[in-house]
């Protein structure tokens, strides 16, 4: 039986639908771009420490790999809710995303305390350039969380009202396809920045 026929979502071959993604893969490719600059960048500065400490000294693989089990448990989450959104469960789709939403609330929380914490101790970005290409990258990344964050809440708010409609459903592909690219990007921060920073 044809799921997308008995719950009236979009195909995904269907011209706007198609295009609509196909924009937004446009712009995850340009916003690929701008992280490409920024990890170049912090390969090149990630030993002007100018006396200060260096990445070995700050990092704690404790607290970034408690990150990445976080945002990967939301990106998860996003997913499992993705499915119930093709099901036309409206219930799961919410409870999914919930769970999702305060996922990556606590992500983000997490690397506020870390930031707050460096900048205390007197290691602000302002210290050297290792740390304002640090905290630029993943600031950048948290930026980009915090309005992933944002975009959940209203499209929460547009299925509890709306339910799973061809619009909303469209909305929920691209916002998910934002969220695991985000989930993407954190894996090469945790594995170039902070492994590879302590280890």
């Amino acid at each position: 039986m044809d799921t997308q026929a008995d719950t009236g979502l979009p195909d995904p071959h269907q011209d706007t639908f198609s295009k609509t993604v196909l924009g937004f893969w446009m712009y995850l490719m340009t916003d690929c771009l701008l992280f490409t600059s920024l990890f170049a960048t912090y390969a090149v500065l990630h030993n002007s420490t100018f006396g200060g400490p260096s990445s070995r000294e700050l990092f704690s693989l404790t607290t970034s790999f408690t990150e990445t089990m976080i945002l990967l448990l939301s990106s998860v989450s996003c997913g499992l809710g993705m499915l119930s959104a093709l099901k036309n469960e409206k219930k799961k789709v919410i409870a999914w995303f919930v769970i999702a939403f305060l996922l990556g609330a606590t992500f983000v929380a997490i690397e506020f305390h870390e930031f707050a914490s460096l900048v205390q101790e007197g290691n602000s970005w302002r210290r050297s350039a290792f740390l304002s290409s640090f905290f630029t990258l993943v600031g950048t990344h948290g930026l980009h969380v915090s309005f992933g964050l944002l975009w959940m809440l209203v499209m929460l708010l547009q299925v509890f009202f709306l339910g799973i409609t061809v619009t909303t459903f469209r909305r929920l592909v691209v916002f998910s396809m934002f969220w695991h690219f985000l989930d993407l990007i954190w894996i090469f921060i945790f594995t170039f920045v902070y492994l590879m920073g302590v280890i």
